[in-house]
């Protein structure tokens, strides 16, 4: 058995590093943010509707009707575009990534380095605190005492602890204490690389949106194969029968509109729109700064109507400093300085603590008797000095709120004066003396000693960040409810909020919070700022405001954020977070830029506005080919149109205005019901449209009109339902929108004028009477059609 390397305090020399390394012994698992290339080509390529079309194809192209296959170009196309625009948004999503890797901080050589946490080693030594996220698996040393959330591996969100000789699994995170912890396996060698990977990689939308095409998807599955038999059925009928067919071979033509009614039917195209829309998203946010770790995000976005801050590093600019000491009633007991000295030196990740050492720098602190490490749940820390080392006795850092009372006069007057500086919004901490030795210390079980007296108060002082105050106005304006929940005292949170404009000059003390679930909702509902909030509170806030149907963004930075932002619909971390922060929220903002967030909530909506737009197009699209299909199989009339002629209606009033549609601006906010209010216009407008197409035809062979110029009939005549749809669903129109439109109709202009394409596609001029009749289903149809959206709009629903 192989004996480990290194020693408990110096770590592994860079030849045992080099060692392991050489063996390929290393940290590196197979993980990405963005899906694979195999993957994103097997996404857009390998479907049943791609399946079905590629048969087709094939089944024309061997009937040497090869100009009826031009449909299968359009599938290409459409896999090409949406692996395109995804790889585009995998390469830039994959390039922050790497940037922005977690790092680890090991000991070698006996010194502290940080290190990218795929270069860790078998026996390297980790040195762990508050908001690290473990990269491989560990164990705790001697002394080392961790609070650990395993909620990755275990999907329980309460903290659990671990001493020495604790196991750390891949994937957890740290949110109390400190220790040393040797690397026991790595790479793919651990027990957690897969369920950690598969946490944090890329996932398409698994929203409402999504499944509302899936149903609809399924739906259309089913109808084919029962629609293909009635359409061949009614084809061979209209040829002379199935022996006459078989005889004349006429059943190819039978085939060539069967396969045409059964690829109307397909909305090909949608499902590729709504990934390229969140891939686009993405992208643009990724050019933005802001690191995308799941696309899904993007959908989220826009449905967000509650948006909570944390205040430190959200609202303000994350940066404490210290302010200046403070007298808490009572002489202070000997030794404070060395005891704020020792709190500085070991400030671990508290930025608190940090500018504590900044203030009081010492190079050796006093040794320490024991210690009990900040945790966020408790929200203080202490130190034990001997009884000759000049500041005798355990000596307590933390709020006001948790250490002081009320039960003594000192505890009193000094919670009084503590009240009267977070008044003035500056954070305050209070720093207590009991003398000896405390009870118990152990991991755990540590609880404030008795005879606890307040020796100093401590203020520090956070900067707003001056673009605060406009974005918090920006999302006021656009319906969006904004909620401040900070862990610091209410004063100070209050004092901060009026800064810009929450709330109303109070904060509620969230000691004061119900725990009963209906009256926390109600709290929820009538209040906008809290302080002394808890991690633990935090999340039950979020899900209180969850259950009252809200759709809510979380925003922090602190490891006292990690729950609220995992229970959150969309966790945003800043680029000051901790590793841990980072890694459970789905974006993270690279430059820490508050003003972000505007740009952020409107590439959500643009990409979920768009979608819906371009869905209902595409599912008047299937409902209309669906009908059309049925009433010819059923009235056993032929089908109206060639392959070829679908193929090229389609892609210039739906295909390529569709796709520049799916990427222009939209502001409004999403809100649930996505697949009712496209089925709610796609429905009538396509029943609309089915009606016209068939009176046409109905009109046409009672006339005696041949099959070519029924053809041209209906296509003419869906051509411009097809159109009036299209610009019914952009409006309100613009610049942009009006440019796509004349470019639609100017391409059905040609294909119905210009020699060569009326040729191709058989679109040979009507007798006067059936182009007349053509037209005037045309117009009626699109009046309907109009009615139909006018209607929509009388209901109130958006996308008016």
């Amino acid at each position: 058995m192989e004996q480990p390397g290194g020693s408990e305090t110096r770590g592994l020399t860079g030849g045992e590093v080099l060692e392991r390394t050489s063996t390929g012994r290393v940290n590196r698992v197979p993980f990405a943010v963005s899906r694979t290339i195999w993957q994103i080509v097997r996404a857009n390529v390998l479907t049943l509707f791609n399946g079905i079309v590629a048969g087709s194809f094939l089944l024309l192209f061997l009937l040497d009707q090869w100009r009826d296959a031009l449909f299968g170009l359009s599938a290409v196309g459409n896999s090409v575009i949406g692996i395109v625009q995804e790889y585009r948004a995998k390469r830039s999503l994959d390039q922050l990534a790497i940037l922005h890797a977690a790092k680890t901080n090991v000991l070698r050589d006996g010194t502290k380095q940080k290190i990218p946490a795929e270069c860790l080693v078998p026996d390297d030594l980790v040195v762990l605190s508050a908001g690290d996220q473990v990269t491989a698996d560990l164990e705790l040393t001697d002394g080392s005492y961790l609070e650990v959330d395993e909620s990755f591996l275990t999907g329980e969100s309460e903290p659990v602890e671990k001493g020495p000789g604790g196991q750390l699994l891949s994937g957890t995170l740290i949110l109390g204490g400190s220790g040393l912890a040797r690397v026991v396996k790595v790479g793919q060698d651990t027990f957690a690389y897969r369920l950690a990977s598969e946490a944090r990689r890329f996932s398409l939308v698994t929203s409402e949106i999504r499944k509302g095409l899936e149903r609809v998807f399924t739906v259309v599955t089913w109808l084919l194969l029962p629609t293909a038999l009635l359409l061949i059925n009614a084809q061979v009928h209209h040829q002379g029968g199935w022996a006459e067919t078989q005889e004349t071979g006429q059943w190819t033509v039978a085939t060539v509109a069967a396969v045409a009614g059964v690829l109307a039917m397909i909305p090909l195209g949608l499902l590729l729109l709504t990934s390229v829309a969140f891939a686009v998203g993405g992208l643009r946010l990724a050019r933005r700064k802001v690191l995308v770790q799941e696309l899904a995000a993007v959908e989220v976005l826009a449905r967000v109507d509650v948006l909570c801050l944390d205040k430190t590093g959200t609202l303000s600019s994350g940066s404490i400093a210290f302010d200046a000491l403070h007298d808490a009633g009572a002489e202070p007991a000997e030794g404070w300085k060395a005891a704020l000295e020792w709190f500085g030196a070991n400030a671990g990740s508290s930025s608190t603590a940090a500018s504590i050492g900044a203030a009081f720098p010492v190079e050796d602190p006093l040794p320490e008797v024991s210690s009990v490490p900040f945790a966020a749940a408790q929200k203080w820390s202490s130190v034990t000095f001997g009884p000759l080392s000049g500041a005798a006795g355990t000596w307590i850092l933390g709020a006001p709120n948790a250490l002081l009372d009320g039960a003594s006069p000192a505890d009193g007057e000094a919670h009084r004066r503590a009240t009267a500086l977070a008044s003035t919004g500056l954070r305050t901490l209070v720093l207590a003396h009991a003398p000896g030795v405390p009870a118990s210390t152990a991991p755990g079980e540590a609880k404030l000693p008795g005879q606890m007296k307040p020796a100093l108060l401590l203020t520090f002082h956070e900067k707003l960040r001056k673009e605060a105050p406009d974005t918090v106005d920006y999302f006021r304006r656009q319906g969006v409810t904004v909620k401040i929940i900070s862990g610091d005292d209410p004063r100070t949170v209050a004092v901060l909020a009026g800064k810009v404009r929450v709330g109303a000059g109070r904060a509620y003390d969230a000691r004061d919070l119900p725990a009963d679930p209906v009256l926390l909702e109600e709290a929820m509902q009538h209040h906008d700022v809290f302080g002394s909030v808890t991690p633990s509170q935090k999340q039950y806030m979020i899900q209180a405001m969850k259950r009252c149907g809200h759709t809510v963004a979380m925003i922090g930075d602190g490891v006292n954020d990690i729950l609220a932002l995992k229970e959150a619909d969309l966790g945003i971390a800043m680029d000051s977070a901790s590793p841990a922060t980072k890694a459970v929220a789905r974006l993270v903002l690279l430059d820490g830029r508050f003003d972000r967030l505007p740009a952020i909530v409107a590439e959500g909506r643009r990409a979920i506005g768009n979608v819906e737009r371009v869905s209902m197009v595409f599912l008047s699209k299937t409902m209309y080919s669906t009908l059309i299909a049925l009433a010819t199989a059923v009235m056993l009339l032929p089908f109206p149109f060639l392959p070829r002629q679908l193929s090229v209606i389609d892609g210039l009033t739906i295909g390529l205005p569709a796709f520049f549609l799916a990427l222009q601006p939209s502001g409004r906010r999403y809100e649930s019901g996505f697949l009712r209010r496209s089925l709610s216009f796609a429905v009538p407008a396509g029943l609309c449209v089915a009606t016209s197409v068939v009176a046409v035809n109905v009109y046409a062979y009672s006339g005696g009109h041949n099959t070519a110029a029924v053809q041209t009939a209906s296509s003419f005549t869906l051509s411009l339902l097809a159109a009036w749809i299209l610009v019914t669903a952009s409006r309100p129109l613009n610049v942009p929108k009006t440019a796509i439109l004349a470019g639609m109709y100017g391409g059905l202009a040609l294909l119905f004028t210009v020699s060569p394409a009326t040729e191709f596609f058989r679109l040979s001029p009507p007798p006067p009477s059936l182009l007349a009749a053509a037209v005037l289903a045309a117009i009626t149809g699109s009046l309907a059609i109009e009615l139909v959206r006018y209607c929509q709009r009388g209901t109130g629903r958006p996308g008016r």
